[in-house]
């Protein structure tokens, strides 16, 4: 086993307040996993979901309350991880927005929200952490995308959305190449129809079918599902692995 694999890990993982997210369910995994955490949000309650999950588990874990998007926020919140937890070995963006406002419909605001949040959340944050990575020899970095960055849009999100996650898979892809010589690995895990409140709040019975009909699975996703791949991709056996994108979809799309 390695430092990496023996309790000394610590994961940054954003957009982890809410409580029906892809980040809380990956905090929680990773937790019961041993992995020490530092959980970014704009939203005060991941102080909260930050207690619960390392009094649930038994690991150090850490809330702080931070906009992605702004550099002095991300540092202030970077440096409190680093002063309480061993050294940050893994990073999920997974903190997004979405908008289902249509091209034609759209204002320059709501184009400027989306990618603030989405594409340069993921820059800010790795920024602040991966050169830390790229020092000590060891690191691996998943971003949240997106099946609609590859569709041209989602059920629910339109063309903003799909922008945005297909700015992320760019500079992961340029990032991995960067860094990989320095043993930090960066990949993208593309999710698609997953119950969350990103997809316009809860799919209900109403909403349902219309997900349902695109899927060959014929079920809908869940938070588990994706923790279960990120977990994967920031472990010791994913170290070969760089620069990929993981479609994770119920057969939305194939290839």
């Amino acid at each position: 086993m390695t430092e990496h694999s023996t309790g000394r890990r610590t994961a940054v993982v954003t957009g982890a307040a809410s409580e029906r997210g892809i980040g809380r369910a990956l905090a929680a995994r990773l937790a019961g996993a041993g992995w020490h955490l530092g959980l970014l949000d704009i939203d005060p309650e991941v102080e909260k979901a930050a207690a619960e999950i390392g009094a649930a588990h038994g690991t150090e874990v850490v809330g702080a309350v931070a906009d992605i998007a702004d550099p002095a926020s991300v540092d202030a919140a970077v440096t409190a991880f680093e002063e309480r937890l061993p050294p940050v070995t893994g990073l999920v963006n997974s903190a997004g927005v979405s908008s289902p406002v249509p091209f034609c419909d759209m204002d320059l605001a709501t184009w400027e929200r989306v990618m603030r949040v989405n594409a340069t959340g993921t820059f800010v944050v790795s920024r602040r952490i991966v050169p830390g990575m790229a020092e000590r020899g060891h690191g691996r970095v998943v971003s949240i995308g997106s099946t609609a960055m590859q569709n041209g849009g989602g059920t629910y999100s339109k063309s903003a959305y799909a922008a945005s996650k297909g700015a992320v898979e760019a500079f992961s892809r340029s990032l991995a190449l960067e860094v990989a010589p320095s043993g930090v690995t960066v990949n993208v895990v593309a999710p698609a129809t997953i119950d969350t409140d990103i997809m316009g709040g809860r799919i209900t019975d109403d909403r349902k079918p219309a997900f349902l009909s695109q899927l060959p699975v014929g079920r809908l996703g869940t938070t588990r599902d994706v923790a279960a791949l990120v977990e994967f991709l920031l472990g010791d056996d994913a170290g070969y692995i760089t620069g990929a994108t993981y479609n994770i979809n119920g057969g939305l799309r194939i290839g």
